[in-house]
């Protein structure tokens, strides 16, 4: 049986000159895990310079991921900031140019927004009473906007216009520019006043009864606002030829900052000293030698490097650290490996779960979905995904599994002869292969509620079901038993429910039982006491694991408490083994469910017949495929959690997560 991937500890002292190449070569590499997850920065330490603990490039990609969401570029590519390095100077100064360029356009665009408002403001005030029959003196008490119309020395209006910028419109109401209209806000009038009388401006006489806004000065509001629209449209064109132009530029640069930043993040959490930096961290044994050959090259000889095995590893071996765990497999059994990291990660050392895992989800689901038409539809999807033709957010990494349960629905499909619900499709097939061994028949395994043996096939699937579920746990047992015996818990691999002895108790009943049924097997004396020893070893072992194991005192919390706790760990066997057993029923009554509803959907066709049997047909198999297969392989998980890893997850590990650069949008 596998084991979970040797790893080792490896111990790095590194130059400074040399810490940011290094820092980097790990993360493209992808194989190393900080001992004290140095990445996330959890590790902290008193830095000998203070400007080393902040982090500049951090700012600096801050800095620019502001800049790229004014200018509405998309960002870097997972496959860019792999590409990318660590910046340099040329690098920062360019990032900094672009910033800066950035941010004068942007405060150019604020402005131009706000003038644009204003006027708009303005314009829409004055239109608004351009047809009010009232004097024009009478304007003055606008709830808004506050009016001065007047003359001033031309030569004194940008002066003015300077002055009054962000609080006041100043039109020019003639050629000469030496009459002008003012328009600003009820709360700004007495600062605009004053601001006029520095100007010489002089109000002009507006006669008592002249009644509504000039329409001179509504032609020159409008002028006004259409050039300040003009203004920001150049403004917004400008933009977005300075995106098109720096557009790659600023990708190029959000992802070597983002490097940059990432680094120093690890750089803050490590020992270090004014010139070496101590790394340690987790790697998988068969990366070792060639890893520190790289490294060695990379630092051309500047590197010390020291290797330990997880046995020489103080806080291993005082219990305090637990080594990472990482799986081995090849595309198929590995596209299952979440299903175990889901539940909880295995110990260090232990065996790897994950192709029983492979082989009984894959079996399972065949067993209760069997239609080989709705199977080739898991296939297909499950191809289409591995060769990215359809694109499922985080879904195509499990296109094996998909493969796997749509080849063995597909093969149970065969056997119970139906293809999309229909069953004169593979009668053919069966007939054959029927008549190989005998009388022909429509159906290898003939699951129809019409069928001649449908009672005795319940029976027969419920049979099957339940020596399934026993090779499960059986399976599940012998692992843990295993693992205890390698970890050298001897106590718990002989004593105890899930150990040689309950183990032991589960098998010697089973095979009672079917000598009894099968085989007219009368209980004999010497049967009754093995099953008491056994039960006795199962349920009271907890001063017989303690004593083995050379824990003291055997009797924890005395003789009462292990009494009682027998007794209860007694109910607690025989219902455990009972209804881990009686579990897997479920697997066969989901199998005839499955051949329920598809002989249902057959029927209907049949009856309706024409376009609408096609409609019953095409619907009711995407339900099935959708609801159905949803639900199937949900109960499977649950098989896999409840009575399979319950069996030997006894304690769980810690996952190997490798440091890598994090692609953030």
């Amino acid at each position: 049986m596998a084991k979970t991937t040797p790893m080792r500890l490896v111990e790095l002292m590194v130059l400074k000159d040399d810490i940011n190449a290094v820092v980097s070569f790990l993360a493209k590499k992808g194989n190393f895990q900080f001992q004290h997850h140095a990445s996330s920065a959890t590790v902290t330490k008193k830095p000998h310079d203070e400007k080393e603990s902040k982090n500049p490039d951090g700012d600096i990609y801050n800095d620019l991921q502001k800049t790229r969401s004014f200018l509405g570029c998309g960002t870097f590519t997972a496959a860019q900031l792999a590409e990318a390095t660590f910046p340099d100077d040329d690098a920062r100064a360019l990032a900094e140019k672009l910033i800066a360029d950035g941010e004068v356009l942007h405060e150019r665009e604020l402005r131009q927004n706000e003038e644009v408002k204003r006027v708009k403001d303005a314009n829409a005030e004055a239109r608004a009473f351009a047809n009010l029959k009232v004097p024009y003196a009478e304007l003055d008490h606008l709830s808004f906007l506050s009016l001065r119309i007047g003359r001033i020395d031309p030569t004194a209006l940008e002066g003015l216009k300077k002055e009054l910028d962000g609080r006041a419109v100043i039109v020019a109401l003639g050629e000469d520019k030496s009459r002008v209209l003012v328009a600003s806000s009820k709360k700004a009038q007495f600062a605009l006043d004053g601001e006029l009388k520095k100007s010489g401006f002089v109000s002009m006489e507006i006669p008592k009864d002249f009644k509504g806004v000039p329409d001179d000065v509504l032609a020159s509001l409008e002028k006004e606002q259409q050039r300040a629209e003009d203004a920001l449209a150049s403004v917004t064109e400008e933009k977005h030829n300075f995106a098109v132009t720096h557009g790659d530029i600023l990708k190029k640069l959000l992802a070597q900052f983002s490097i940059g930043a990432q680094i120093q993040t690890v750089r803050n959490g490590l020992e270090s000293t004014s010139l070496v930096y101590r790394i340690t961290g987790w790697i998988p044994e068969g990366d070792s030698h060639q890893m520190m050959n790289d490294l060695d090259k990379l630092t051309e000889g500047r590197i010390a490097i020291r290797v330990y095995q997880p046995k020489e590893v103080p806080s291993v071996v005082r219990g305090e650290e637990k080594v990472p765990v990482k799986l081995t497999h090849g595309k198929l059994v590995g596209a299952f490996e979440r299903m175990i990291f889901s539940y909880g990660s295995p110990l260090y050392g232990n065996i790897d779960p994950t192709p029983f895992v492979a082989l009984f989800f894959t079996l399972l689901f065949g067993i209760m979905f069997g239609d080989a038409g709705q199977g080739l539809v898991f296939f297909v999807a499950g191809l289409l995904m591995a060769f990215n033709v359809v694109r499922v957010e985080g879904w195509n990494k499990f296109a094996p599994i998909f493969m796997a349960i749509g080849c063995s629905s597909m093969v149970m499909g065969v056997l119970t002869g139906e293809f999309f619900a229909t069953e004169k499709l593979l009668e053919p097939f069966a007939l054959w292969v029927t008549g190989l061994f005998g009388e022909p028949r429509a159906r290898i395994l003939d699951f129809s509620p019409t069928g001649p043996h449908y009672i005795s096939m319940i029976f027969g699937i419920f049979g099957v079901t339940i020596g399934i579920g026993f090779i499960i746990n059986t399976i599940g047992l012998v692992i843990n038993i295993i693992n205890r015996m390698s970890h050298r818990h001897f106590g718990r691999a002989l004593f105890g429910k899930t150990g040689l002895a309950g183990a032991c108790f589960f098998w010697y009943v089973v095979v009672f039982a079917i000598r009894i049924a099968a085989f007219g097997h009368q209980p004999a004396v010497h049967d009754w006491v093995i099953i008491a020893l056994l039960v006795f070893f199962a349920a009271f072992g907890e001063p017989f694991e303690r004593m083995l194991d050379g824990e003291r005192p055997v009797l924890e919390n005395g003789v009462g408490a292990m009494v009682i706790g027998g007794v209860v760990e007694i109910i607690e066997l025989v219902s455990t083994y009972l209804s881990s057993s009686i579990s897997f029923v479920r697997v066969g009554a989901f199998a005839l469910a499955h051949a329920v509803l598809g002989f249902i959907i057959y029927m209907m066709t049949e009856m309706v017949g024409g376009v609408g049997g096609v409609v019953i047909l095409v619907v009711g198999n995407a339900i099935v495929i959708v609801l159905e297969g949803m639900i199937v392989a949900i109960q499977v998980v649950r098989l896999q959690y409840y009575e399979f890893f319950s069996k030997f997850f006894n304690e769980t590990g810690r996952e190997f997560k490798p440091f890598v650069f994090e692609y953030t949008r």
